[in-house]
Parts: structure tokens; sequence; C-alpha cells
């Protein structure tokens, strides 16, 4: 799966299990007599307070040193300012405030590219294609105004109102919108359809709040067209909520089969086992993981795999074996603090080293790529000392993120130049966005079956090559041939996902997937 082919959103690794209040309490006193009562770091704010040179604000000193201490400790102990904090729940709660359109930025121009259905944009009349050109009067149309600039001026409380002039094809004039804001579902799973007469996929793009909701929903819908095995899908699933790891998993292991295990310096062993009440504790299981699924996607790779559930697929996962905490301070400001690790059943931590500082820690999947790891699986070893087994008795591997049990090389043809270029300069999914935009009266009226047949016949690697002359990207002609099936296949998949939605473009995308291809083999 190509990370980089997704719409722009607004992605984060949310790692939390939890929340609970905490006081900020600092002590400020000038007197010298306090050097032996305060900290240093009480001491040194105190005298930068008192005798520093300079006015300072002892509020803003705190906050650009925090980040720096936390450094010292792991990747993902982090602070985050009250005013960031509200945008990084929003995925996790599985809902925010608004009006409810999908929008993206072509030159300067807002253009909605879907109306979520039942939502307030939808119930006064937006449609897809439609451009805002005005919100409250403020003109945004032809202005450098950045995704986050729009977000911020449509997002607001429920219930409010924010009007909005809308340029539409069809119409000579601007048309105003006033449009009241409410609460808008944020989904965690993607898409979900039938692979094959009996095998079902989901794509679960995080663990929400919502999540265990959404799931049992789209598997009911599967199951009412005959699924008797499942495929999974965590790629680039970074993690979320722990509960919504542990529900997936229950989900399909049998009564006292352990999940987990939870341990920290200041907390005491805490099982997670499996209550019995799993809907599909019978049900063929296969999961899709790559070096992006972390934390709790790794939590259900690692309970299925270590218990013999299921088959793993793919490439090793990120290595996230930490559970975080938050913390919250008086202004709404957050510490999120690691205070656990967590063990799959076989009793390994699959938390990859993070001694050498954060930026190797994240370098590290580079390394990953440099070493051949994501071609050859044969090109990572682990000690002995790293060695479980399952409940079968097979041997798994901690200390660095879920080997899979089957492995599947990432496909190296997605890497040609001319296609990384275009890539790279945005030009394939600007290219998508204006030419559903222009077509999209005729492409609605094609049958979904036919559409994709329609769109490679059609005249696109024409107009992408006018394209890439526009932003003076040369090209031999061996190059174009090399990147010619990449080129149209990712190019027709966002149009698909344009005119239709994230399932239909998942079923043009996937269709010559190799993770899936490989689950679907050990499945039957």
């Amino acid at each position: 799966m190509k990370k980089y082919i997704f719409l722009p959103l607004l992605l984060v690794f949310c790692f939390a299990c939890g929340m609970i209040i905490a006081h900020m309490g600092m002590q400020t006193t000038s007197a010298p007599t306090a050097l032996q009562k305060d900290t240093k770091l009480e001491t040194i704010l105190n005298l930068i307070e008192t005798e520093y040179v300079d006015k300072v604000d002892r509020k803003t000193i705190i906050e650009n040193v925090i980040p720096h201490f936390l450094e010292n400790l792991d990747p993902h102990t982090q602070y985050i300012p009250s005013q960031d904090y509200a945008n990084l729940k929003e995925p996790i709660q599985g809902e925010f405030e608004g009006i409810g359109v999908q929008f993206n930025i072509v030159q300067d121009t807002v253009i909605i590219i879907q109306v979520i259905a039942g939502g307030p944009s939808e119930l006064v009349g937006l449609q897809a294609g439609d451009r805002i050109i005005t919100v409250e009067d403020s003109i945004i149309a032809g202005k450098k105004i950045s995704t986050d600039d729009v977000v911020r001026l449509l997002k607001g409380p429920k219930d409010t109102e924010v009007t909005v002039s809308i340029h539409r094809q069809s119409q000579d004039s601007l048309i105003d919108f006033t449009i009241t804001r409410k609460t808008i579902p944020l989904y965690s799973i993607d898409a979900s359809y039938m692979v094959r007469d009996s095998i079902g996929y989901i794509k679960i793009s995080r663990f929400a709040m919502t999540t265990a909701k959404e799931f049992m929903k789209h598997m009911a819908k599967l199951s009412t067209k005959g699924m008797t095995s499942v495929i999974i899908d965590l790629r680039e699933n970074g993690g979320g909520v722990l509960d919504a790891a542990l529900f997936l998993a229950n989900e399909f292991l049998n009564k006292d089969d352990l999940i987990l295990f939870t341990q920290g310096e200041h907390y005491a062993r805490e099982n997670h086992f499996a209550d019995g009440t799993g809907s599909y504790q019978d049900l063929k299981l296969a999961i899709l993981i790559n070096e992006y699924s972390a934390s709790a996607s790794e939590i259900v790779a690692g309970a299925i795999q270590d218990n013999d559930r299921g088959i793993i697929v793919g490439r090793r996962s990120f290595g996230k074996g930490l559970v975080n905490r938050d913390f919250m301070f008086s202004d709404s400001s957050v510490l999120r603090l690691t205070v656990q690790k967590f063990y799959t059943p076989s009793g390994r931590s699959i938390q990859k080293p993070y001694t050498e500082g954060n930026e190797l820690y994240y370098h590290e999947l580079v390394e990953r790529y440099t070493h051949s790891e994501l071609i050859n699986k044969d090109s990572i070893s682990f000690p002995d000392s790293l060695r479980y087994t399952t409940t079968n008795g097979r041997i798994v591997y901690g200390g660095g993120g879920i080997m899979p049990d089957i492995f599947v090389p990432i496909d190296t043809t997605d890497f040609s130049p001319l296609f990384t270029t275009l890539v790279q300069h945005n030009i394939l999914y600007n290219f998508a966005i204006r030419y559903a935009d222009k077509n999209r009266s005729k492409l609605q009226t094609i049958n979904q079956e036919d559409i994709v047949s329609y769109l490679y016949n059609s005249s696109i690697l024409t107009l992408i090559q006018k394209e890439a002359t526009k932003k003076n990207i040369s090209y031999t002609n061996s190059e174009l041939q090399e990147a010619k099936k990449d080129i149209l296949h990712t190019s027709i998949s966002y149009i698909v996902r344009t005119i239709y939605d994230d399932e239909m473009f998942y079923r043009v995308y996937q269709k010559d997937d190799t993770s899936i291809a490989a689950a679907i083999k050990n499945l039957h």
C-alpha cells in the first residue's frame, strides 16, 4: 500500500488509554532564603523572572522548556499545548463539530470533494464540486490559504451558524448558504467489502471510541453477503484507544485467552483476557500489517498471533509497545506520559529501542529500507533472548514490532523516478480533482462496474503528460512506459474516490494488492 496516496488529512499518532486531572503548583519567591526550599528548576525560573536583564514571560519560558525536558524520556511522552489538544482528541473521539464537508485546495481554490450524507451542508443543498468563495464575507478564493485556515473558518461549536458563498458551475452568480454546525462523525473504518464470494475485507485506519460500534456494523453488513473469512487491514494504522483494540481482539478469541498484559515501574501487572462473548470466534481471520502499524494495531496482531487464532500478513510493524496516560493541567494543556509497557500473550514486549534519541528512533524505518528488510524477510534477525512461543508452540520474537507469519515485500515499482516525481509535485492528485470536477456530470451517469474501464480508455495519460510539461518535468519515453501503469492506476483511483467514496476507492486501488492476495490465498 502506498503511504502517500491518501487524501491530505490531519494524520496523527494518537496513543492514549485514559485521562486524569492534575494541577501544576509553581511556587514563586524572590527571597534568597528560598534557594534552600525550591528545586533547581524553580530557582532558575525565579531568578530569570526577578534578576534577568530583559523582561520575560514566565509562562512562555515554561511552555518552551517542557518539550526539551521531555526529550530525555521515551519518544511517545509529550507535552501538548491546550490549543492543540482539542484537535488531537477528535480522531480518538470519532467526531467533531463543523459543517460536514470534505474539501481540497487546488490552485488557491477551495473545492468541496464530498458532502457528508445527512450532515448540515447536505441539508442546505451544498454539492460536491462547489467552490467556496467567501466565509462570513471574507474572500478566501484566489488567496494563499492553508487547509488549517479553512478548517478554522468552517469548524465551530455545535448549533452556531456560518455563512458561505459558493460558486457552482451551473450558476452564473454566487449562491449564499447559512449552515448550522452540527456534530459530524469522524469514522475510523474507511471501507468494507467482499474481496471474494466468502471473504470480507475491512480497513481500520485508527482505533477510536467509536471503532467497536463501527466494526460491528460493517461485520454485520458483510455477514449478510455470505462472509466466512475476513481480512482486517491495519496497515498505516498508528493506534489509538486501548479499549478499542481489546474489543476487536475479544471478538475473535475464546474465553480466557490472554489478549495482553501491561506493567510499569509504578503499576502492577494487569492481565486482559477474552471474556468469551465475541461474535466471530469461529471466523477465519487474517490481519494485514506493515511498518506503519503501531500500538493498538500491534496489540491486536500480537494477540491473534500468540493465540494462533489467525494469520498475520505483511511486513514487520512499527514497534510501539508503550501505554500512555494523559494528565491535564488547569489551563487544559496535557502531559502525555508513558506509564506502562504492554506485552503480548507469550510475554514479549514489541517496543523497539529508543535510548539513542527520538531522531534515530523514527529514522529506524528508513534503516529498514536501507538494509533491505522491506524487500527480504531474511535480512532481519533477533537474538535467542527475544525468542518466545505461541499457544501451539510456534516461535515468535519480541524486541521491535510484530513479525508477520506471511511476509509480503514492498512493491519497488512504486518508486519509478517519473511516478515518484509526479507524486512529490502532487500532480496526480490535483489532476484527478480537476478532471473529476470538470467531468462530474458525465462520470456520474456511468455504472460503477464500468467506470474504471471507461477511464482507462480515456485520454488521462495524455492529459497528465501535459500537466507534467507545464511543471517543467522532463522524462524519456522509457521512463514513461515504466511509470505508466502506476500513473493511470493511481490517478483513476483518485478520480473514482472523488466521484464516489472511500469504499469505491479501495475497491479500485487494491485490485492487485499483493498483501490482500496473500491473505486470500491462505484463507481458502
